[in-house]
């Protein structure tokens, strides 16, 4: 597991260095860059993200991030996209106008339908496992993870993997292939949060022995 090290895409929005910690505190080394041959020698990435859509789309198309991530799933090493960066790989979103996203999950992202509960979401809330994945490996179905956001995505039943409950129940997990995201933010949930991002280490391990 020392050996493993993982990519932080760094496109100007995200809460960086909280991920790189909580990395290094379960022994993976992390290293934050935008730099496309540095990412490239990483055995997993990690998407991260906080803020609107449309400007985060657009640094990561700037940056040509979109293109890397795709290129880098090609080559079967794992991805995870954290809060704004699990929105950004989906088709669209209709924040701000609408945008379109990187296109690797399927479904649009859309404001939370909340009812008389406060927008955005913030606090915690327990996650439903929707099916077995390497990702949530040792974690209980309904423990809490802590969330903060005003839009979810909107994925097809194949690829959703949690769901938690605010207002309406909403997909706060999904995967497809080595390509995984959560809305929730692992590195602010505690024990439950750390098991995550040491689960997706394990898995960027296991991919590249194989490889």
């Amino acid at each position: 597991m020392n050996e493993t090290r993982i990519a932080i895409l760094d496109y100007g929005m995200g809460n960086l260095r909280s991920v790189e910690k909580a990395l290094e505190h379960v022994g993976v080394g992390a290293e934050i860059t935008n730099d496309a041959e540095r990412a490239r020698e990483a055995d997993g990435l990690i998407l991260p993200g906080v803020g609107a859509f449309p400007k985060a789309i657009e640094r990561v198309r700037e940056l040509g991030l979109h293109a890397l991530v795709a290129e880098r799933l090609e080559a079967d090493v794992p991805v995870l996209g954290i809060c704004l960066g699990l929105q950004l790989l989906f088709e669209s979103s209709t924040e701000l106008g609408g945008a379109e996203g990187i296109g690797l999950l399927s479904g649009e992202v859309r404001e939370l339908q909340a009812g008389e509960l406060k927008v955005p979401h913030i606090g915690w809330s327990p996650v439903t496992w929707e099916q077995p994945s390497p990702l949530t490996e040792g974690i209980a179905d309904q423990t809490p993870f802590y969330f903060v956001h005003s839009f979810a995505p909107y994925p097809g039943a194949d690829q959703l993997l949690g769901s938690a409950a605010y207002g309406e129940r909403f997909a706060c997990a999904a995967q497809s292939g080595s390509l995984f995201g959560v809305q929730f933010h692992p590195e602010k949930s505690s024990a439950a949060g750390l098991r995550l991002l040491s689960n997706f280490a394990g898995i960027c391990s296991r991919v590249a022995t194989a490889a």
